[in-house]
């Protein structure tokens, strides 16, 4: 299957519009973690991702009869921006369909590139079947963001780099999935030049569609995409990037999204770049495979993909990239209800670098506090350890979903007598504009809402804490009207978090 590619990736047509990229020393994270860590800076693209290589080596391929009403396409955006430039250069006119979900920089750069821009959907699928209609109403030449031999080509050129500005060995590189174009044309290239030399692929664990094709041996489609990596927010693998990976990759990673933004900030400190959350994958897929293997002294590549990011979207990835790292705990402790009690915790901690506390006064004897502690790597047990030691019972909640999202965000005091029977429950919808008027209408009036939280991440999910009074008579017809609803939800009645800081 490789050598099917080589000739492909030989000839492709690329650097009209994209540039070479250098491969950059990552001393930071070469010191932090054992190895020497380079970094492919495809951000720096004209159009800050890699995708204009396989956007241009495609449409550059295309007849003028191909081309004479014009070209479209369906992407969540750095594609968007390859068809755009490489419509302007060639020029001939382009059709951009772009999910709503779309960050706005994105969106505005397309634009800006003199191509039409049409939002539809919520999901690359949905803007994907859009873009197809008006193939068959226009007649327009079909751009496809991975699934087509000439993008895997024009991505493959990638690889072509790399292994020419690195001439020794390569332990691994580690490339981000979404459709599996970039994947598929690194792997075809690498593996035939440099067998030894692993490629890996790394997901989102919130569309990961590689990996679960792996698992099932054939492509398979996700019920369910996050949007926090927009870049690779894709529900099934393609069919050509599928017949190229399945044989020549050696291995899938998945990072949380918690784990892409202390890759992002791991990037930034080393480059002073800002990777996008898909960007920062090859980086989190790294580290993860380093710490799994406690590999050492060995040369590994990850492939910054891109640049594009909501400026908005930096509170969400900066909160949450220290604890990603696990560089920060997040947990409740309690504490004597009474004077001095607090001042004698506080000196208890010492020195340690506090991020975030929380406490308000209750009424019995006991009081809970939410603390955040920046720590030393592998320090959180010894922390533990010393509060115990001192008389101070710790609940961990730095895995805890409505912890890190929303009880951080809202102590202040237990439920009023006067609120019975309320059940919590957490629900995630597409973030876009009108988005929660939207969820508040489906969720109705029948129910009273006796709390309730919500966070705008920029263009991630939106999320939302709600508590409901439901009788125990009427829970059966509660739960078949949030199922009747269609948004993904948790019931966390029982959360530790919950039970301690809000009930």
């Amino acid at each position: 299957m490789a050598e099917n590619y080589i000739k492909r990736i030989l000839e492709a047509n690329v650097y009209d519009v994209a540039v070479e990229t250098p491969l950059s020393e990552a001393k930071f994270l070469s010191n932090r973690l054992g190895n020497n860590i380079l970094i492919k800076r495809e951000d720096k693209q004209p159009v800050y991702s890699f995708k204009c290589r396989g956007a241009y080596n495609c449409i550059a391929k295309k007849s003028p009869e191909q081309l004479a009403k014009g070209v479209v396409t369906a992407s969540a955006g750095n594609h968007a921006q390859g068809v755009a430039l490489s419509a302007q250069q060639l020029g001939i006119k382009a059709t951009i369909v772009m999910p709503r979900t779309t960050p706005e920089i994105k969106v505005a750069n397309v634009r800006a590139r003199g191509a039409k821009a049409v939002l539809h959907g919520d999901t690359f699928d949905e803007a994907f079947a859009h873009s197809q209609k008006l193939v068959e109403e226009k007649g327009m030449t079909y751009i496809h963001p991975y699934d087509d031999p000439d993008v895997i080509a024009g991505q493959g050129t990638i690889a072509m780099e790399i292994l020419r500005q690195h001439s020794g060995p390569i332990h691994a590189i580690f490339v981000c999935v979404g459709g599996g174009g970039l994947a598929a044309g690194i792997a075809a290239y690498t593996k035939y030049l440099r067998p030894e030399t692993k490629v890996i692929a790394v997901e989102s664990t919130e569309s990961a569609c590689l990996d679960a094709a792996m698992k099932a041996g054939k492509r398979v489609k996700l019920p369910h995409v996050g949007i926090f990596a927009d870049g690779v927010a894709v529900g099934q693998i393609g069919k050509h990037t599928w017949k190229v990976c399945k044989e020549h990759i050696d291995e899938v990673i998945t990072v949380t999204p918690d784990e892409l933004c202390a890759a992002i900030k791991d990037i930034f400190d080393d480059t002073r770049s800002v990777a996008e959350p898909a960007g920062a994958l090859g980086v989190a897929g790294m580290k993860k495979y380093i710490e799994k293997t406690g590999i050492k002294d060995e040369t590994m590549v990850a492939i910054e993909s891109g640049a594009n990011i909501n400026f908005d979207r930096l509170r969400y990835v900066s909160e949450m990239a220290e604890v990603g790292e696990k560089r920060e705990v997040l947990m409740a402790v309690t504490i004597p209800e009474r004077p001095g009690s607090f001042k004698q915790f506080c000196n208890v901690l010492g020195k340690s670098n506090i991020t975030e506390f929380n406490y308000r006064y209750g009424k019995s004897d006991q009081a809970q506090i939410y603390v955040g502690v920046k720590i030393a790597e592998g320090g959180k047990q010894e922390l533990f350890d010393e509060l115990e030691k001192k008389g101070y019972p710790v609940l961990d909640l730095s895995e805890n979903e409505i912890s890190k999202y929303h009880i951080r965000h809202m102590v202040g005091g237990h439920a009023p007598e006067e609120v019975q029977d309320e059940i919590l429950y957490r629900f995630e919808f597409p973030e876009r504009p009108g988005a929660l008027m939207q969820f508040l209408k489906h969720l109705g009036e029948r129910w009273n809402i006796s709390m309730f939280h919500y966070r705008n991440h920029g263009a991630a999910n939106g999320r939302v804490l709600a508590g409901l009074q439901v009788s125990k008579d009427d829970q059966k017809a509660f739960k078949q009207h949030i199922k009747e609803l269609g948004y993904p939800c948790w019931d966390e009645s029982d959360n530790p978090a919950y039970q301690l800081f809000l009930k």
